[in-house]
C-alpha cells in the first residue's frame, strides 16, 4: 500500500542520516565516539528493518483477509482465452424472467444473447441460463471468456480459442478470408452434434461474426455488449440493473450464505436493504459484496448505510472519515474500470452538478470532453436531457459521489466546483432569460443544496466567491420574474450557511433582499425589520442600498421623515460612480416629497432621477421616474408638462413587460385628469379602466384602492353616482385589507357625502 511504502522510505532516510550525522559529529568531536557512532547506527538500523518486517507482515494479513473475505465469484474463474466446460453459477438470485426468456429462446433460434452494459449481471444470467438447459446439448457446453486479463480478445484469438476445442485448424491470419475459413471449418467440425457455446463478455460483434451462423443442432449464446443486438440473425434481451426486489434477494442471499455460523437475525426483515441496494447502484457485484461482508463480519446495516448517505451528501470540499465501506462498492464497480481515464475521471466530476449539464458546463469542469462523453454515453453512464445536455444516470449518481469521493483528491474536487460554478455564475450574470429558465433547476440546486451546504468545513475561498455571485445573479433574475417564493428561498439558503454567519456581507445582502420580498408581498413592517438588520449589517457603501430600500418601506407606513432622513444619508453614502444608485434614491427621495406636501424638491428629484436612468439606458426606472413626475408637475401646475410626461411614461410602458409600473402610469394620469377644473372624466375614466384591468391580474395593494377610488371620482364627474358609488365601497374594503388608512378615509369621506 502507498502509506507503507512511504512510511519505510522515511525510515530508511531517516537511518541512513542519522548514521551520517552521528559519523559527522564523531569526526568532529574525536576519534574516541568512533565506536558509539557505530553503535548508534547500528540501532538504527535494526530499528528501520525491524519497521519493514512488521510493515510486510501486515500486508501480507491484509491481503491474505481481503482474498478470505471475497464473495465466491457468481462465475467461477476460467483460464483466460481457453475453452472450457460450463462453469456451475454460484449465488446466483433473481433474474427469473430473463433466465426464463434465454431458455425458450434456445429452443428455437440458433443465436440468442443477453445484452446490457458492463456489470449489470449478463455474464451470471447467461452462464444460469445456459446451465439450465444442460440436458438437451448432451455432446457438450462450451464457456469462453473474451475478455483476457481484462482486455477483449480479438478475432482470430476467439476463432482460435474455440477451433482447438472441437478440433478445427487454426486460423492462418488475422485476414477476413483466413477468419471465414477457420468459422466454416468449426461448423463442419460440429456437424450434427447437439453443443452450446457461451461466449462471455462480448466487446464487439467482430469477435463472434465469423461462428454465426452456427451448425445446425447448436446453440451459441452471447453476453455483452448492447450492440449484439444489431447483429442479423441473433435474438437479443436488454439487460438493465436489476429491479429492487431482485437486488435485495441477491444482497439478502449473499448475506445468509457468508453468515455460515448464524447470528439469529433475519436478513430479508432488514429496513436498510433497499436503501442499500440503491446506494451500490443496484450493482450486482456491488451488490454481493456488501451483503457478503454484512454477513461475514456483522456490520450494522444502519450505521452502514449512515456511513454510506454521509459519503454520498457531504459537500464535495468536506473531507469526511475514512470508510471502508467506501472502497469495497467503488472496487467492484467494473464498468467504471472499464473506462478509459478520461471518461472516470468526467463521470466522478459530473457527480458536483445534480442536475444536468449543457456542453460548455461539462468543459468547465474537463477541457476537450467530447470523446470522454461519448464514451460515458456508450457505456449507459450518462443520458441526454432537452436543450443539449447530459446527466448522470439517476441510478449511477450515488455511486458517482462514492468515486468522487474515493478517487479525487480533496484539492482537485475545490477546483472542478470552482470551475463550474464560476462558468455558470458569468452566464447568469449576463442575464439571458431563456438560458435562466433552462438552467433554473441547476442553478437553484448548485446555491441553495451543494455549494451553500453547511458543514464542519467552511466553503472553500475561490468557490465562495462565484457562489454568491451566483446567487445575486439568481435572485435579480427571479425579482425580474416577481419569482417572490423562489427568491425568498435563495436568500433564506444564503442565511443558513456557515459563512453568512462570520461574513456580514453575506447576511446584510440577505436581509436587504428579504425585506424587498416582504414590501413586495405588502408587508411595509416585515419588511423594515428586515432592512433594518440589513442596514446594521453591511458597511457604509452596502447602507446605501439598504436605507433606500427601508426608506421605501417606512414611506408606504406613512412615516415620511424618517424615510427622507435614511434617502439622504443613502445618498450621502453613494459611489459618485454610482449613478444608478444615485438615481433609484433620487427617485425615492422626490415620492417621499410627495408625499410630504413639497412638489417643488420631488420635481427637482424626480427630474434628475429621469434624467440619469435616460442616460444610462434603464428604460423601467426612466418610466417610473417620469410616472411619480406627473404628479408633481401637476400640483404645481404645469399640466402641459405633466402631460408631456405621462404620455412619454405610457410610451416606455408599452415597450416594457411591467404591467404594474404601466398600470401605476396610467393611475397618476388618471388622477391628474380627473382633478382638473373642469375634470376631464370620460378621458380619465379610459385611463383609470385599463389600470383597474392590470391591477386586477396581480394581488391587492394600495394602488388598487387608489384606483378605485379615483374611478369612482371619474364616474360622479360624468354624473354616474350609482356606479362611483360601487367604486368607492370597492376602494375602501380593497384599502382594509392591504392596510390603506389615507384610502380607507378619502373612501369614507366620499360616501358619506
Amino acid at each position: 500500500m502507498r502509506w507503507q511504502r512511504v512510511s519505510a522510505a522515511v525510515v530508511v532516510a531517516a537511518s541512513l542520516a542519522g548514521g551520517i550525522a552521528t559519523n559527522l559529529i564523531a569526526n568532529e568531536v574525536g576519534t574516541n565516539l568512533g565506536p558509539l557512532a557505530w553503535a548508534v547506527a547500528g540501532a538504527l538500523a535494526t530499528v528501520a528493518g525491524t519497521v519493514l518486517i512488521v510493515l510486510e507482515v501486515r500486508k501480507r494479513r491484509e491481503l491474505e483477509w481481503q482474498q478470505a473475505s471475497e464473495p465466491t465469484p457468481p462465475v467461477s474463474p476460467q483460464p483466460a482465452g481457453v475453452p472450457t466446460d460450463l462453469p456451475y453459477i454460484s449465488g446466483f438470485a433473481g433474474r427469473t424472467d430473463d433466465v426464463t426468456w434465454a431458455r425458450k429462446a434456445l429452443e428455437t433460434e440458433h443465436a440468442v444473447a443477453l445484452v446490457g452494459r458492463r456489470g449489470v449481471g449478463t455474464s451470471a444470467c447467461a452462464v444460469q441460463a445456459a446451465n439450465t438447459v444442460r440436458d438437451r446439448f448432451p455432446d457438450g457446453q462450451v464457456y469462453l471468456d473474451l475478455r483476457a486479463n481484462g482486455r477483449p480478445l480479438r478475432p482470430r484469438q476467439v476463432l482460435a480459442a474455440v477451433a482447438r476445442k472441437v478440433g478445427a485448424a487454426r486460423p492462418r491470419s488475422p485476414r477476413a478470408a483466413d477468419l471465414a475459413v477457420t468459422g466454416a471449418q468449426i461448423r463442419h467440425r460440429l456437424g450434427e452434434r447437439r453443443v452450446l457455446l457461451v461466449l462471455d463478455n462480448v466487446a464487439d460483434p467482430a469477435q463472434v461474426r465469423h461462428l454465426l451462423p452456427p451448425a445446425a443442432h447448436c446453440r451459441l449464446l452471447l453476453a455483452g455488449t448492447p450492440m449484439l443486438s444489431t447483429v442479423d440473425g441473433v435474438s437479443a434481451r436488454r439487460l438493465d440493473e436489476p429491479d429492487p426486489a431482485d437486488a435485495a434477494e441477491l444482497l439478502v442471499a449473499a448475506r445468509a450464505s457468508a453468515a455460515s455460523r448464524g447470528r439469529g437475525l433475519d436478513p430479508a426483515a432488514d429496513p436498510a436493504t433497499p436503501d442499500l441496494v440503491e446506494l451500490c447502484g443496484r450493482q450486482p457485484r456491488a451488490v454481493r459484496a456488501l451483503g457478503h461482508q454484512i454477513g461475514r463480519h456483522g456490520w450494522p446495516t444502519t450505521e452502514l448505510l449512515a456511513e454510506l448517505r454521509h459519503a454520498v451528501v457531504a459537500p464535495p470540499h468536506q473531507r469526511i472519515p475514512y470508510a471502508e465501506s467506501v472502497p469495497l462498492l467503488t472496487g467492484r464497480d467494473v464498468a467504471y474500470a472499464a473506462l478509459s481515464g478520461p471518461a472516470r475521471r468526467l463521470f466522478r466530476l459530473m457527480s458536483l452538478a445534480p442536475e444536468p449539464l449543457d456542453r460548455d458546463a461539462i468543459a468547465a469542469l474537463r477541457t476537450r470532453p467530447t470523446e470522454a462523453l461519448r464514451e460515458l454515453a456508450e457505456a449507459g453512464f450518462v443520458t441526454a436531457a432537452d436543450g443539449g445536455r447530459y446527466a448522470i444516470r439517476p441510478l449511477l449518481a450515488a455511486y458517482a459521489r462514492l468515486h468522487l469521493r474515493q478517487d479525487e483528491p480533496t484539492r482537485s474536487r475545490i477546483h472542478a466546483q470552482a470551475r463550474l460554478v464560476r462558468h455558470l455564475a458569468r452566464r447568469a450574470e449576463r442575464a439571458d432569460p431563456d438560458w435562466l429558465q433552462q438552467h433554473h433547476d441547476l442553478l437553484r440546486a448548485l446555491v441553495t443544496e451543494v455549494a451553500g451546504m453547511a458543514g464542519p468545513a467552511p466553503l472553500p475561498r475561490r468557490v465562495r466567491r462565484w457562489w454568491f455571485r451566483l446567487a445575486v445573479a439568481l435572485c435579480t433574475w427571479y425579482a425580474a420574474e416577481d419569482r417572490l417564493d423562489e427568491w425568498e428561498a435563495v436568500c433564506q439558503a444564503v442565511l443558513g450557511t456557515r459563512i453568512a454567519g462570520q461574513r456580514s456581507t453575506l447576511t446584510g445582502w440577505a436581509h436587504n433582499e428579504l425585506g424587498v420580498i416582504r414590501r413586495h408581498r405588502g408587508d411595509p413592517h416585515g419588511a423594515a425589520v428586515q432592512l433594518t438588520l440589513a442596514v446594521t449589517e453591511r458597511g457604509r457603501r452596502g447602507q446605501a442600498q439598504a436605507r433606500t430600500n427601508l426608506a421605501l418601506a417606512l414611506l408606504d407606513q406613512g412615516e415620511v421623515d424618517a424615510a427622507i432622513e435614511h434617502l439622504e444619508r443613502a445618498r450621502r453614502h453613494r459611489s459618485p460612480a454610482d449613478r444608478a444608485g444615485l438615481a433609484l434614491t433620487d427617485l425615492g427621495l422626490g415620492a417621499a416629497y410627495l408625499a410630504r406636501g413639497e412638489p417643488a424638491k420631488a420635481r427637482h428629484r424626480l427630474v434628475q432621477a429621469a434624467n440619469t436612468f435616460e442616460a444610462l439606458g434603464d428604460r423601467r426606472g426612466y418610466a417610473a421616474a417620469l410616472t411619480n413626475l406627473v404628479l408633481a408637475q401637476w400640483r404645481l401646475g404645469e399640466h402641459l408638462d405633466a402631460a408631456h410626461a405621462w404620455t412619454a411614461a405610457l410610451s416606455v410602458y408599452a415597450g416594457l413587460d411591467d404591467p404594474a409600473g404601466r398600470a401605476a402610469a396610467l393611475l397618476n394620469a388618471g388622477a391628474a385628469l380627473v382633478n382638473t377644473d373642469p375634470p376631464r372624466g370620460e378621458q380619465a375614466r379610459k385611463l383609470l379602466t385599463e389600470a383597474l384591468r392590470l391591477r386586477g391580474q396581480r394581488r391587492p395593494d394600495a394602488g388598487l384602492g387608489r384606483t378605485l377610488l379615483h374611478l369612482g371620482d371619474a364616474e360622479m364627474a360624468l354624473d354616474r353616482p350609482d356606479r362611483a358609488r360601487e367604486h368607492w365601497e370597492d376602494a375602501a374594503a380593497v384599502a382594509a385589507e392591504v392596510g390603506d388608512p389615507e384610502a380607507a378615509a378619502a373612501a369614507a369621506e366620499r360616501l358619506a357625502d
